[in-house]
């Protein structure tokens, strides 16, 4: 991959490094998640951006019809270009050329008592006359079960608080915010699309906190990403379920793809910047459901979970719930 455009400056050490993190990343996951299922193994893209004044490329791996997950990607990509005039008007960007580099995956399981999860961990540079005038550094991740296990949500949240507190102990909760905060169907009532997890945005290196400093909290969360999810999909993959169930996780799905289209930053950055379509949209699930003014039994385990959904909570202050923190599903059965 040709990115010899880039100003060699202080910041290619830097570029080199995160670039070879993310796809060491990207190997370790696939294979974790490959282990998981069983079954499926990925399948891999390797693609370069289209000669319209943009370039680089990246590595799509999509794993789908498993038993376990139904389809997900987790994708690697090192792109830069001209800044466009559509970039500067509805991105608000100034400069005369960008260069991001970033992972990005989303995972939607078959069984609906397993949680979709989405994570994403990025670098963006901003030039002028060839010197770097801006950067910053994003990421995150959220987890969207379809039935709430109070248990899965403390040791979600919990592993990655872990992360974040390994670096300053502020950042969990503020990071816990943001992500309740961004992830949210304005159009439906503030109603989340899941119980969050972490996300930050925009972070700047500064002298007490450098471009070196970011990079070890990425490497902390991204590495946090297995022992927070594997365990939850190894407890729950096995879980007996009806076609209820099933019907339930297509109608949150349909919320999934409300947000990733309407509202998501980073979906709308690829499109404004005719990024490769088929990666940015890898993140759809399979098979959605858009019944209208679809409202759960009140009471019901459907019910409980969209609630969790309209309110945030403080999960690490949240006692797991005896009725609802089994293995036995007999309770979501009506």
């Amino acid at each position: 991959m040709d990115t010899n455009f880039l100003p060699n400056n202080n910041t290619k050490a830097f570029r080199d490094e995160w670039i070879q993190f993310i796809h060491q990343l990207q190997n370790t996951i696939c294979t974790a998640i490959e282990q998981t299922d069983g079954k499926a193994v990925f399948i891999q893209d390797e693609w370069q951006r289209n000669d319209d004044g943009t370039g680089g490329g990246g590595i799509t791996r999509v794993i789908a019809n498993g038993q376990v997950f139904e389809k997900g990607g987790v994708n690697t990509s090192v792109v830069y270009g001209t800044v466009s005039e559509t970039m500067r008007k509805q991105l608000q960007m100034n400069g005369e050329e960008w260069f991001a580099c970033g992972l990005s995956l989303v995972i939607h399981p078959h069984n609906p008592f397993v949680p979709t999860i989405h994570c994403n961990y990025r670098y963006f540079e901003l030039y002028a006359n060839n010197v770097v005038i801006d950067r910053w550094f994003g990421g995150g991740t959220d987890l969207t079960p379809y039935y709430l296990f109070t248990e899965d949500a403390i040791h979600f949240h919990t592993m990655h608080k872990n992360a974040c507190d390994e670096f300053d102990t502020s950042f969990y909760p503020l990071f816990k915010a943001t992500c309740d905060n961004y992830f949210v169907n304005t159009h439906r009532n503030n109603e989340r699309r899941g119980i969050g997890g972490i996300f930050y945005d925009h972070q700047k290196p500064t002298p007490q906190k450098d471009d070196w400093y970011w990079l070890g909290l990425a490497k902390a969360c991204g590495r946090a990403f297995l022992e927070a999810y594997i365990p939850i999909v190894e407890k729950r993959k096995n879980t007996i379920f009806t076609e209820q169930h099933k019907y339930w996780q297509e109608i949150r799905r349909g919320r999934y793809v409300e947000f990733n289209l309407l509202h998501d930053r980073g979906t709308i950055f690829g499109l404004k910047t005719n990024g490769r379509t088929e990666s940015i949209l890898m993140s759809l699930p399979p098979t959605v459901r858009f019944n209208y003014n679809y409202q759960p039994e009140i009471g019901s385990p459907e019910a409980i979970l969209l609630d969790a959904c309209l309110h945030p909570k403080d999960w690490l202050k949240e006692q797991p719930s005896t009725n609802m923190d089994t293995t036995n599903t007999n309770q979501f059965n009506n």
